[in-house]
């Protein structure tokens, strides 16, 4: 009795004093969530959207300008090269062709063509000719010596899931944008497509697509390693329709295990037109050194040669 009645004292105490102002503290908390009109939609909604745009590209012909940086934490800098302009050919499943060319004298500083699991890499100004798997087999210290063909085709288009190999699962998240109006970095929510691959007997997390819930528009794609490592983080802005097909003019792809970024904006861009094999053909230019990547460079630098006349120049 007496316990129950010191108990009733307390609280009436408590009552007393919190309404008196002495027991709380308000303030005021900042709105950090976007107030932007937002879109919804369901997983199956998200994953048509994603399967029905990639039906649509079956080829690719780009007119592109070429940003890259190389450095990050790990470097303690980085490095910004000038922009050099580019041609990007693509053609389903697995050809990419890319060509980049110096600033002012417009003289080609690389000519790379992949066929999804071997690549050519020409560089003129070194007189070197590369060659090697798309994965990388003995890295090297220099970081865009590692890039390889197949990163700019994976990032550039966005694969179909298949029903038999991948498992999509949505969730509900979040990112940080930045409100021009309030001139400050808000929180945005959005929806993310998990896609579950399988390899053999095994399970794992593949890739994540991220969808700007604005417009729903795919904003970003992460796409990760066996191990469950981030690879790639490509970003995609400025959507422009290109007779039917919506594709961003503004591609950025990020590799944090090997800091370097490249961002491609497109300048022209035609899609669905015929591309010929020959366009895809690399041949290696006379004199020049041979440099095999699936070798370690020690026992290459021992064994580099010129390589014999092509038979014929290859046609862009």
């Amino acid at each position: 009795m007496i316990r129950s009645r010191l108990l009733g004292a307390i609280f009436v105490s408590a009552v007393l004093l919190a309404e008196s102002g002495c027991l709380f503290h308000t303030r005021v908390v900042e709105t950090r969530t976007s107030t932007a009109k937002l879109e919804n939609a369901g997983k199956q909604q998200l994953v048509d959207f994603i399967n029905n745009e990639a039906a649509k590209i079956k080829t690719l012909n780009a007119t592109v300008n070429i940003a890259t940086s190389v450095g990050g934490e790990k470097k303690g800098k980085v490095t910004s090269f000038e922009e050099v302009r580019g041609y990007i050919l693509v053609r389903k499943p697995d050809m990419l062709r890319m060509i980049g060319l110096f600033p002012i004298v417009r003289n080609k500083a690389f000519d790379m063509v992949s066929d999804g699991s071997q690549f050519k890499l020409s560089i003129p100004a070194k007189n070197k000719f590369y060659v090697g798997h798309n994965d990388v087999v003995h890295p090297d210290g220099n970081p865009l010596e590692n890039l390889r063909p197949q990163v700019i085709y994976n990032a550039l288009l966005l694969p179909e899931i298949d029903p038999v190999t991948d498992i999509p699962v949505v969730e509900d998240g979040t990112e940080v944008i930045y409100d021009i109006k309030k001139k400050k970095e808000l929180e945005q929510p959005d929806y993310v497509i998990d896609i579950i691959h399988r390899t053999g007997n095994d399970w794992s997390l593949a890739r994540k697509v991220i969808f700007d819930r604005t417009n729903l528009t795919v904003h970003q794609q992460i796409i990760y390693d066996q191990n469950g490592s981030i690879v790639t983080q490509a970003t995609y802005q400025a959507y422009q329709e290109y007779n039917g097909v919506s594709f961003p003019n503004v591609i950025e792809i990020n590799r944090p295990k090997e800091e370097y970024s490249i961002r491609l904006t497109v300048e022209k861009l035609v899609l669905n037109e015929e591309l010929r094999d020959d366009q895809f053909a690399l041949q290696q230019p006379p004199g020049s050194i041979l440099v095999n990547l699936d070798q370690p460079q020690s026992n290459q630098a021992a064994s580099n040669r010129s390589a014999p006349a092509p038979s014929g120049p290859a046609k862009k």
